[in-house]
């Protein structure tokens, strides 16, 4: 049986009631594997993510945020005020005609606006609704707004990231509201893989500390188990060595040694005893690993970056540079990966986004739709929605 060029989730239809990033993350996860979104925003703004910059693109009269273009793709946009009669009577349409719903508002306003859960269910009993938050609903914590700066400091990730204990750090990509989008599309696709059993919708819920929490991977059975808590070690793997960012001429390499196999290979290469005692297991290396990295860094100093990577190429140690943005969207290995993607932008033409991380080897979307202008799909939505009503 042929699969869809459109993709896995072909037919599905999500209301899209989020903005900023957390809740655009997920429904452009949900686009990219072929649902329909249809993004609701307030008439005149929209999503407040189209106002973050610079930079901005386009023309001055109207400009685009980079920002709003980076999480949008494979949606309609569609302007209405909630609060009005209108407002609601649209989203009833919708959610009548709607498989998914997304919302991230702070806990409360979706029952203020009149559509609790028991009202969503009423109107459509096989309705999923995704709800992010920023510290989870309920909670002593549970109506606290939540930013993901916020909630990278909250949920411990800035105390683990750093040069050193003194200089907490964030990421430099907006990591807890990401990880919050792939959680609750991850539960959305859940959910909807239920209900073909059960007929009906359910809720699913996530929430920036959840998300970081989450993915304290090592780190929190460190804490939880054995009763550490972590600490920054700068560009240095805590629990592997040698495994991190190594001084060379003229530049840094990284190095990822893995395993005993690996030690004794990297070790001939830089010149290092294995029988030196401070080097004769990980966890000796790894208590030892400022003189570790020292006598490392005395060989590779004397060959630039690209005589290493060769070298331990040939030898089959995990190893690569630092690229710049410029440097990973150019190479010839993201492009084959389908990571940057053309569309058609209905004010700024053809431009390259990233792609999504997810391939088919059969099927799957075979075109992308660019993000869109605020309410660029007022009228073929409403259209739709009146064929729906018959």
């Amino acid at each position: 049986m042929a699969q869809s060029t459109a993709g896995p989730l072909e037919n599905i239809v999500v209301v899209d009631l989020s903005r900023a990033l957390a809740g655009p993350q997920a429904t452009m996860m949900l686009g990219d594997m072929g649902a329909r979104v249809i993004k609701v925003e307030a008439p005149g703004r929209g999503d407040e993510s189209r106002g973050w910059g610079p930079p901005f693109v386009g023309p001055e009269v109207s400009p685009e945020s980079t920002y709003f273009l980076s999480c949008n793709r494979n949606k309609e946009s569609v302007t209405v005020n909630l609060k009005s009669p209108d407002g609601m009577d649209l989203l009833t349409q919708l959610v009548r005609h709607g498989d998914v719903l997304v919302e991230n508002f702070r806990p409360g306003v979706m029952e203020r606006l009149g559509f609790t859960i028991e009202r969503l269910h009423e109107i459509n009993p096989r309705l999923v609704i995704l709800s992010i938050s920023g510290f989870g609903h309920d909670g002593p914590q549970g109506g606290r707004p939540g930013y993901d700066q916020i909630a990278q400091g909250e949920a411990g990730l800035m105390s683990l990231t750093g040069p050193d204990a003194d200089s907490p750090t964030r990421l430099g990509v907006p990591i807890a509201d990401v990880l919050a989008g792939m959680n609750g599309a991850y539960g959305v696709l859940s959910a909807l893989y239920e209900r073909e059993r059960t007929g009906r919708g359910k809720v699913v819920r996530t929430s920036l500390l959840a998300s970081i929490v989450g993915v304290h991977a090592f780190q929190g059975t460190r804490y939880t188990v054995a009763g550490e808590v972590g600490r920054p070690t700068g560009n240095h793997h805590v629990a592997i060595a040698p495994y991190g960012l190594f001084r060379c001429e003229g530049g840094a390499i990284q190095v990822a040694v893995a395993n005993e196999a690996q030690w004794a290979t990297f070790a001939e290469i830089v010149g290092l005893d294995t029988a030196d005692p401070r080097y004769a297991s990980n966890a000796e290396r790894v208590a030892h690993r400022d003189d570790l990295v020292g006598d490392i860094e005395k060989t590779l100093l004397q060959r630039p970056a690209a005589h290493w990577l060769a070298r331990l190429d040939s030898a089959g140690i995990p190893a690569g540079e630092v690229r710049t943005l410029d440097q990973v969207y150019d190479c010839p290995q993201t492009r084959s990966q389908g990571l940057v993607i053309e569309v058609d932008h209905a004010s700024l033409g053809t431009i390259e986004l990233p792609g999504p991380a997810v391939r088919f080897d059969d099927g799957g979307r075979l075109r992308h739709a660019a993000p869109p202008r605020l309410g660029e799909h007022n009228s073929t939505v409403r259209a739709w929605l009146r064929e729906q009503e018959g």
